[in-house]
């Protein structure tokens, strides 16, 4: 059975595909609460170096969609970062 696991990418403010590389953003996050924990903790330590940009309105709502939704759609407040699914088999 396959399960999903997320992975950041820092990444272009147009999120295109091929800024995104696997080669640095080498750490998956499975589909579980702790793990979810991690990947926000992660896009929120990304912000404080000044890598990505979030509104400081927008971390509650990262945080939320993180949490109790679906992770890819936290990179529609992200400014040159996105979370992306993939199938772990």
């Amino acid at each position: 059975m396959a399960s999903k696991v997320f992975v950041f990418f820092n990444c272009d403010a147009d999120k295109n595909p091929s800024t995104m590389n696997i080669f640095y953003n080498d750490v998956t996050f499975k589909d579980t609460p702790i793990s979810r924990r991690r990947l926000f903790n992660k896009i929120n330590a990304e912000r404080k170096a000044g890598r990505v940009q979030i509104a400081e309105e927008n971390l509650p709502k990262i945080e939320e969609v993180i949490m109790k939704g679906d992770p890819v759609d936290a990179g529609k407040f992200i400014t040159y970062g996105a979370v992306k699914a993939f199938k772990c088999l």
